[in-house]
Protein backbone atom coordinates (compact mmCIF):
# COMPACT_ATOMS: atom_id res chain seq x y z
CA UNK A 1 0.00 0.00 0.00
CA UNK A 2 2.73 2.47 0.94
CA UNK A 3 4.39 2.31 -2.45
CA UNK A 4 1.14 3.19 -4.19
CA UNK A 5 0.54 6.05 -1.79
CA UNK A 6 3.96 7.60 -2.12
CA UNK A 7 3.86 7.60 -5.93
CA UNK A 8 0.67 9.62 -6.18
CA UNK A 9 0.66 12.71 -8.38
CA UNK A 10 -2.92 13.94 -7.83
CA UNK A 11 -4.45 17.22 -6.78
CA UNK A 12 -4.56 17.54 -3.01
CA UNK A 13 -5.10 20.17 -0.36
CA UNK A 14 -3.01 20.77 2.73
CA UNK A 15 -5.56 21.64 5.41
CA UNK A 16 -3.34 21.77 8.47
CA UNK A 17 0.15 21.01 9.79
CA UNK A 18 1.25 17.63 8.43
CA UNK A 19 -2.27 16.80 7.16
CA UNK A 20 -3.13 16.52 3.47
CA UNK A 21 -6.46 15.58 1.87
CA UNK A 22 -6.45 14.23 -1.68
CA UNK A 23 -9.08 13.13 -4.19
CA UNK A 24 -8.47 9.60 -5.42
CA UNK A 25 -8.12 9.48 -9.23
CA UNK A 26 -9.91 6.85 -11.30
CA UNK A 27 -6.67 4.90 -11.76
CA UNK A 28 -6.49 4.23 -8.03
CA UNK A 29 -10.19 3.63 -7.37
CA UNK A 30 -9.72 -0.15 -7.45
CA UNK A 31 -7.02 0.00 -4.75
CA UNK A 32 -9.16 2.32 -2.65
CA UNK A 33 -12.26 0.12 -2.93
CA UNK A 34 -10.23 -2.96 -2.07
CA UNK A 35 -9.16 -1.38 1.21
CA UNK A 36 -12.80 -0.74 2.07
CA UNK A 37 -13.88 -4.22 0.99
CA UNK A 38 -11.20 -5.77 3.20
CA UNK A 39 -11.31 -3.56 6.28
CA UNK A 40 -14.70 -1.81 6.48
CA UNK A 41 -17.63 -3.68 8.00
CA UNK A 42 -19.96 -2.41 5.24
CA UNK A 43 -17.57 -3.17 2.40
CA UNK A 44 -16.83 -0.82 -0.48
CA UNK A 45 -20.40 -0.10 -1.58
CA UNK A 46 -21.47 0.91 -5.07
CA UNK A 47 -20.49 4.06 -6.89
CA UNK A 48 -23.67 5.98 -7.74
CA UNK A 49 -24.28 9.56 -8.87
CA UNK A 50 -21.70 12.18 -7.92
CA UNK A 51 -19.21 10.13 -5.94
CA UNK A 52 -15.95 11.30 -4.38
CA UNK A 53 -13.18 9.26 -2.76
CA UNK A 54 -10.81 11.04 -0.37
CA UNK A 55 -7.59 10.02 1.32
CA UNK A 56 -6.24 11.80 4.38
CA UNK A 57 -2.48 11.66 4.76
CA UNK A 58 -0.80 12.48 8.06
CA UNK A 59 2.95 13.13 7.86
CA UNK A 60 3.02 11.61 4.37
CA UNK A 61 1.19 8.36 5.21
CA UNK A 62 -2.42 7.61 4.33
CA UNK A 63 -4.28 7.48 7.63
CA UNK A 64 -7.95 7.47 6.56
CA UNK A 65 -10.26 6.85 3.61
CA UNK A 66 -13.59 8.62 3.11
CA UNK A 67 -16.34 8.21 0.54
CA UNK A 68 -18.93 10.89 -0.26
CA UNK A 69 -22.02 10.37 -2.42
CA UNK A 70 -25.67 11.37 -2.96
CA UNK A 71 -27.88 12.18 0.02
CA UNK A 72 -31.03 10.31 1.02
CA UNK A 73 -34.06 11.39 -0.95
CA UNK A 74 -36.17 12.15 2.11
CA UNK A 75 -35.32 12.24 5.81
CA UNK A 76 -37.93 13.58 8.21
CA UNK A 77 -35.51 14.85 10.85
CA UNK A 78 -33.07 16.32 8.31
CA UNK A 79 -35.82 18.06 6.37
CA UNK A 80 -37.30 19.44 9.59
CA UNK A 81 -33.84 20.75 10.59
CA UNK A 82 -33.49 22.55 7.25
CA UNK A 83 -37.19 23.51 7.22
CA UNK A 84 -37.38 23.64 3.43
CA UNK A 85 -40.37 22.95 1.22
CA UNK A 86 -40.93 19.75 -0.76
CA UNK A 87 -40.14 21.39 -4.13
CA UNK A 88 -36.94 22.82 -2.69
CA UNK A 89 -35.92 19.43 -1.33
CA UNK A 90 -36.43 17.75 -4.69
CA UNK A 91 -34.70 20.53 -6.63
CA UNK A 92 -31.73 21.05 -4.28
CA UNK A 93 -31.03 17.57 -2.95
CA UNK A 94 -27.65 17.42 -4.70
CA UNK A 95 -26.45 20.24 -2.44
CA UNK A 96 -26.37 17.68 0.36
CA UNK A 97 -23.64 15.03 0.24
CA UNK A 98 -23.52 11.88 2.33
CA UNK A 99 -20.48 10.46 4.09
CA UNK A 100 -20.92 6.84 3.01
CA UNK A 101 -17.69 5.34 4.30
CA UNK A 102 -15.03 6.36 6.81
CA UNK A 103 -12.11 4.02 7.44
CA UNK A 104 -9.05 4.54 9.62
CA UNK A 105 -6.00 2.63 8.45
CA UNK A 106 -4.41 2.48 11.89
CA UNK A 107 -5.58 1.56 15.37
CA UNK A 108 -7.36 4.27 17.34
CA UNK A 109 -5.15 3.52 20.33
CA UNK A 110 -2.07 4.44 18.30
CA UNK A 111 -3.39 7.99 17.76
CA UNK A 112 -6.38 8.81 20.02
CA UNK A 113 -7.44 11.93 18.08
CA UNK A 114 -6.75 10.61 14.60
CA UNK A 115 -10.39 9.93 13.67
CA UNK A 116 -11.66 13.43 14.48
CA UNK A 117 -8.51 15.01 13.03
CA UNK A 118 -8.93 13.15 9.73
CA UNK A 119 -12.67 13.83 9.55
CA UNK A 120 -12.18 17.53 10.27
CA UNK A 121 -9.52 17.83 7.58
CA UNK A 122 -11.70 16.00 5.05
CA UNK A 123 -14.66 18.27 5.77
CA UNK A 124 -12.59 21.42 5.32
CA UNK A 125 -11.33 20.22 1.95
CA UNK A 126 -14.62 18.74 0.75
CA UNK A 127 -16.50 21.82 -0.64
CA UNK A 128 -13.63 22.90 -2.88
CA UNK A 129 -12.77 19.41 -4.04
CA UNK A 130 -16.41 18.60 -4.77
CA UNK A 131 -16.86 21.80 -6.76
CA UNK A 132 -13.74 21.08 -8.79
CA UNK A 133 -14.95 17.55 -9.53
CA UNK A 134 -18.65 18.21 -10.25
CA UNK A 135 -19.04 21.94 -10.92
CA UNK A 136 -21.03 23.02 -7.87
CA UNK A 137 -20.46 23.66 -4.18
CA UNK A 138 -22.33 21.50 -1.64
CA UNK A 139 -23.83 23.14 1.43
CA UNK A 140 -24.51 20.31 3.86
CA UNK A 141 -23.14 16.86 4.72
CA UNK A 142 -25.07 13.99 6.28
CA UNK A 143 -24.01 10.70 7.77
CA UNK A 144 -25.34 7.83 9.88
CA UNK A 145 -24.02 5.73 12.73
CA UNK A 146 -25.45 2.57 14.21
CA UNK A 147 -26.07 3.37 17.92
CA UNK A 148 -25.88 -0.34 18.76
CA UNK A 149 -22.29 -0.46 17.55
CA UNK A 150 -20.82 3.07 17.53
CA UNK A 151 -21.27 6.01 19.88
CA UNK A 152 -20.44 8.53 17.14
CA UNK A 153 -17.66 10.10 19.22
CA UNK A 154 -15.64 11.00 16.13
CA UNK A 155 -18.58 12.83 14.56
CA UNK A 156 -19.34 14.76 17.72
CA UNK A 157 -15.69 15.68 18.18
CA UNK A 158 -15.51 17.03 14.61
CA UNK A 159 -18.62 19.19 15.17
CA UNK A 160 -21.29 17.13 13.44
CA UNK A 161 -24.73 17.75 14.90
CA UNK A 162 -27.00 14.82 15.87
CA UNK A 163 -30.51 15.65 14.66
CA UNK A 164 -32.50 12.43 14.94
CA UNK A 165 -32.76 8.97 13.45
CA UNK A 166 -33.54 7.22 10.20
CA UNK A 167 -36.82 5.33 9.95
CA UNK A 168 -35.11 1.94 10.00
CA UNK A 169 -35.40 0.94 6.34
CA UNK A 170 -32.78 -0.39 3.94
CA UNK A 171 -32.66 -0.07 0.17
CA UNK A 172 -33.67 -3.23 -1.67
CA UNK A 173 -33.52 -3.61 -5.45
CA UNK A 174 -36.77 -5.55 -5.67
CA UNK A 175 -38.92 -3.76 -3.10
CA UNK A 176 -37.09 -0.43 -3.09
CA UNK A 177 -37.08 -0.21 0.73
CA UNK A 178 -37.47 -2.94 3.36
CA UNK A 179 -37.60 -2.59 7.19
CA UNK A 180 -34.42 -3.54 9.05
CA UNK A 181 -35.59 -2.69 12.60
CA UNK A 182 -32.31 -0.84 13.26
CA UNK A 183 -32.76 2.96 12.96
CA UNK A 184 -29.49 4.78 12.46
CA UNK A 185 -28.46 7.98 14.20
CA UNK A 186 -28.46 10.92 11.79
CA UNK A 187 -25.66 13.49 11.85
CA UNK A 188 -25.47 16.76 9.89
CA UNK A 189 -22.54 19.07 9.22
CA UNK A 190 -22.97 22.52 7.68
CA UNK A 191 -20.35 23.01 4.97
CA UNK A 192 -21.40 26.67 4.82
CA UNK A 193 -22.25 28.86 7.81
CA UNK A 194 -25.52 29.83 6.14
CA UNK A 195 -26.32 26.33 4.87
CA UNK A 196 -29.85 26.18 6.27
CA UNK A 197 -30.74 29.64 5.06
CA UNK A 198 -29.35 29.00 1.57
CA UNK A 199 -31.15 25.66 1.21
CA UNK A 200 -34.57 27.16 1.95
CA UNK A 201 -34.10 30.59 0.34
CA UNK A 202 -35.79 31.68 -2.88
CA UNK A 203 -32.45 31.25 -4.69
CA UNK A 204 -29.27 29.40 -3.78
CA UNK A 205 -25.81 30.98 -4.21
CA UNK A 206 -24.49 31.19 -7.76
CA UNK A 207 -21.83 28.51 -7.24
CA UNK A 208 -24.55 26.11 -6.02
CA UNK A 209 -27.03 26.70 -8.85
CA UNK A 210 -25.59 24.10 -11.29
CA UNK A 211 -26.82 21.41 -8.88
CA UNK A 212 -30.43 22.63 -8.87
CA UNK A 213 -32.86 20.63 -11.00
CA UNK A 214 -36.54 21.46 -11.68
CA UNK A 215 -38.85 19.35 -9.52
CA UNK A 216 -41.20 17.00 -11.39
CA UNK A 217 -44.89 17.73 -11.80
CA UNK A 218 -47.15 17.35 -8.80
CA UNK A 219 -44.57 18.40 -6.18
CA UNK A 220 -46.30 21.12 -4.15
CA UNK A 221 -45.00 23.34 -1.33
CA UNK A 222 -47.86 22.06 0.88
CA UNK A 223 -49.37 18.64 1.45
CA UNK A 224 -52.87 17.62 0.32
CA UNK A 225 -54.78 18.55 3.53
CA UNK A 226 -52.98 21.91 3.60
CA UNK A 227 -53.84 22.49 -0.06
CA UNK A 228 -57.53 21.91 0.60
CA UNK A 229 -57.41 24.12 3.70
CA UNK A 230 -55.72 26.85 1.67
CA UNK A 231 -58.39 26.54 -1.01
CA UNK A 232 -61.13 27.09 1.57
CA UNK A 233 -59.34 30.11 3.04
CA UNK A 234 -58.60 31.74 -0.32
CA UNK A 235 -61.90 31.15 -2.11
CA UNK A 236 -63.61 33.87 -0.03
CA UNK A 237 -61.40 36.56 -1.55
CA UNK A 238 -63.44 38.85 -3.86
CA UNK A 239 -63.41 38.10 -7.59
CA UNK A 240 -63.20 41.25 -9.75
CA UNK A 241 -63.99 39.39 -12.98
CA UNK A 242 -67.33 38.75 -14.68
CA UNK A 243 -69.51 36.06 -13.12
CA UNK A 244 -69.53 33.74 -16.12
CA UNK A 245 -65.85 32.80 -15.91
CA UNK A 246 -64.90 29.17 -16.57
CA UNK A 247 -62.22 29.10 -13.86
CA UNK A 248 -63.57 30.02 -10.44
CA UNK A 249 -61.58 32.38 -8.24
CA UNK A 250 -60.96 29.80 -5.47
CA UNK A 251 -58.91 27.32 -7.52
CA UNK A 252 -57.12 30.09 -9.44
CA UNK A 253 -56.14 31.97 -6.29
CA UNK A 254 -55.12 28.73 -4.55
CA UNK A 255 -52.75 28.03 -7.45
CA UNK A 256 -51.42 31.59 -7.24
CA UNK A 257 -50.86 31.20 -3.49
CA UNK A 258 -49.04 27.88 -3.87
CA UNK A 259 -46.95 29.26 -6.72
CA UNK A 260 -45.91 32.23 -4.59
CA UNK A 261 -44.98 29.86 -1.75
CA UNK A 262 -42.95 27.82 -4.25
CA UNK A 263 -40.94 30.91 -5.21
CA UNK A 264 -42.70 31.82 -8.47
CA UNK A 265 -42.61 35.59 -8.95
CA UNK A 266 -43.94 36.16 -12.49
CA UNK A 267 -47.32 35.42 -14.08
CA UNK A 268 -45.63 33.24 -16.69
CA UNK A 269 -43.99 31.23 -13.89
CA UNK A 270 -47.35 30.82 -12.14
CA UNK A 271 -48.93 29.59 -15.37
CA UNK A 272 -46.13 27.05 -15.82
CA UNK A 273 -46.52 25.99 -12.20
CA UNK A 274 -50.20 25.26 -12.86
CA UNK A 275 -49.31 22.89 -15.68
CA UNK A 276 -47.25 20.73 -13.28
CA UNK A 277 -50.32 19.89 -11.17
CA UNK A 278 -51.31 16.24 -11.39
CA UNK A 279 -54.81 15.32 -12.57
CA UNK A 280 -55.76 14.36 -9.01
CA UNK A 281 -54.54 17.70 -7.66
CA UNK A 282 -56.52 19.52 -10.35
CA UNK A 283 -59.61 17.50 -9.44
CA UNK A 284 -59.23 18.27 -5.73
CA UNK A 285 -58.89 21.97 -6.49
CA UNK A 286 -62.16 21.91 -8.43
CA UNK A 287 -60.71 22.80 -11.82
CA UNK A 288 -63.00 22.15 -14.83
CA UNK A 289 -62.86 19.00 -16.92
CA UNK A 290 -61.96 19.08 -20.56
CA UNK A 291 -65.26 18.83 -22.51
CA UNK A 292 -64.19 15.79 -24.53
CA UNK A 293 -63.15 13.65 -21.56
CA UNK A 294 -64.03 13.17 -17.90
CA UNK A 295 -60.50 12.16 -16.90
CA UNK A 296 -58.63 15.31 -17.88
CA UNK A 297 -58.83 18.55 -15.89
CA UNK A 298 -57.74 21.84 -17.42
CA UNK A 299 -55.61 24.49 -15.74
CA UNK A 300 -55.87 28.27 -16.18
CA UNK A 301 -53.82 29.80 -18.97
CA UNK A 302 -51.55 32.83 -18.71
CA UNK A 303 -54.41 35.11 -19.79
CA UNK A 304 -56.64 33.82 -16.96
CA UNK A 305 -54.01 34.55 -14.33
CA UNK A 306 -53.25 37.92 -15.91
CA UNK A 307 -56.91 38.96 -15.99
CA UNK A 308 -57.45 38.06 -12.35
CA UNK A 309 -54.18 39.28 -10.86
CA UNK A 310 -54.18 42.66 -12.59
CA UNK A 311 -57.65 43.38 -11.17
CA UNK A 312 -57.34 41.66 -7.82
CA UNK A 313 -57.72 43.43 -4.48
CA UNK A 314 -54.20 42.73 -3.29
CA UNK A 315 -54.89 43.85 0.27
CA UNK A 316 -57.73 41.36 0.72
CA UNK A 317 -55.84 38.48 -0.88
CA UNK A 318 -52.71 39.21 1.19
CA UNK A 319 -54.79 39.33 4.37
CA UNK A 320 -56.42 35.94 3.67
CA UNK A 321 -53.15 34.24 2.72
CA UNK A 322 -51.21 35.76 5.63
CA UNK A 323 -53.90 34.67 8.07
CA UNK A 324 -53.77 31.12 6.70
CA UNK A 325 -49.98 31.05 6.94
CA UNK A 326 -50.08 32.25 10.52
CA UNK A 327 -52.70 29.67 11.49
CA UNK A 328 -50.57 26.85 10.05
CA UNK A 329 -47.14 28.23 10.99
CA UNK A 330 -46.24 25.34 13.29
CA UNK A 331 -46.93 22.72 10.61
CA UNK A 332 -45.29 24.55 7.69
CA UNK A 333 -41.55 24.69 6.93
CA UNK A 334 -39.83 28.01 7.56
CA UNK A 335 -39.17 28.32 3.84
CA UNK A 336 -42.86 29.19 3.40
CA UNK A 337 -42.85 32.02 5.93
CA UNK A 338 -44.35 35.14 4.32
CA UNK A 339 -46.16 38.06 5.90
CA UNK A 340 -48.90 40.27 4.43
CA UNK A 341 -46.44 43.02 3.49
CA UNK A 342 -44.27 40.59 1.51
CA UNK A 343 -47.34 39.07 -0.20
CA UNK A 344 -48.60 42.54 -1.18
CA UNK A 345 -45.17 43.38 -2.61
CA UNK A 346 -45.19 40.27 -4.80
CA UNK A 347 -48.76 40.91 -5.92
CA UNK A 348 -47.83 44.47 -6.78
CA UNK A 349 -45.17 43.19 -9.16
CA UNK A 350 -47.63 40.79 -10.74
CA UNK A 351 -50.23 43.53 -11.20
CA UNK A 352 -47.69 45.62 -13.14
CA UNK A 353 -46.81 42.76 -15.49
CA UNK A 354 -46.81 43.32 -19.24
CA UNK A 355 -49.37 41.08 -21.01
CA UNK A 356 -46.96 40.17 -23.79
CA UNK A 357 -44.28 38.39 -21.78
CA UNK A 358 -45.13 38.78 -18.10
CA UNK A 359 -42.13 41.00 -17.39
CA UNK A 360 -42.79 43.81 -14.90
CA UNK A 361 -41.63 47.29 -15.89
CA UNK A 362 -39.45 47.53 -12.79
CA UNK A 363 -37.70 44.37 -11.64
CA UNK A 364 -36.71 43.93 -7.98
CA UNK A 365 -36.17 40.60 -6.26
CA UNK A 366 -36.96 40.05 -2.60
CA UNK A 367 -35.43 37.83 0.02
CA UNK A 368 -38.13 35.43 1.14
CA UNK A 369 -37.09 35.52 4.76
CA UNK A 370 -36.26 39.16 5.24
CA UNK A 371 -38.52 40.74 2.63
CA UNK A 372 -35.96 43.38 1.73
CA UNK A 373 -35.22 44.54 -1.85
CA UNK A 374 -32.09 43.36 -3.64
CA UNK A 375 -31.26 45.37 -6.69
CA UNK A 376 -33.64 47.16 -9.01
Amino acid sequence: MSSIVEERTIASEVVGPEVEVAVVPAAEAAWFDQQLATHHNLGAGRSVGDYLRQTVKVRGTVAALLVWGPACYELKDRDRWISWSAPQRVARLKLIVQNRRFLLLSDKEAAPNLASQAMGAALRALPGQWQEAFGYRPLLAESFTDPEVYAGTCYRASNWEPVGFSTGYSRDRAKFYIPNERPKKLWLYALDRQARRHLRAVQVPADCQPAVTPPPGGVLPVNQPQMLSLLEAIRVAPDPRAKNTRFRRGPVLAIVAMALLAGRREIAEIARFATTLSQRQRHLLGLPRKPTTKAFYKVPSYSVFYALLTQLDGEAFAAHLAAWLQAHAEALPQALAMDARMIRAHLGRLARAQPEDGAPPAVASSDQKEGTPRGG
